[in-house]
């Protein structure tokens, strides 16, 4: 087999991948993006591991361990990234990325109990004085 059909399938899975993170508003979904991402290079490094071992009579598969530490730090990766995903969405209750804002900050506050210039409890103190 040559090696240009894995390299182009790789790069087919990567470039969805890649759509998937920029497109996606679902965290969950920009997760499964990534790993998509990460199985794309898994192909290309197995396939060019095979394409030069056929070169050379003594190989050490250098490709495929590197793809099982590709595996190994993409299941920890995606076993942390559902756990904050999974207590962001308890909290705030939901996982849209474009709704949630950084963890520390708290709800945003309602018209009368914000306080500083240019909330609308501030204009309406000042237009009452």
């Amino acid at each position: 087999m040559h090696l240009a059909y894995p390299a182009v399938l790789s790069a087919l899975l990567f470039c969805t991948g890649l759509y998937g993170v920029l497109a996606r508003r679902n965290a969950i979904l920009v997760l499964m993006s990534v790993e998509l991402m990460l199985n794309a290079v898994n192909l290309n490094l197995v396939a060019f591991d095979v394409w030069l071992s056929r070169a050379a009579e003594e190989t050490l598969h250098s490709g495929q361990a590197l793809t099982l530490f590709t595996i190994a730090i993409a299941a920890a990766e995606i076993g942390i990234g559902l756990a904050i995903v999974l207590a962001v969405h308890r909290n705030r209750g939901t996982s849209d990325i474009d709704k949630l804002r950084d963890t520390a900050e708290g709800p945003e506050p309602e018209g009368l109990d914000a306080e500083g210039p240019g909330t609308p409890a501030a204009e309406k103190a000042e237009a009452s004085a």
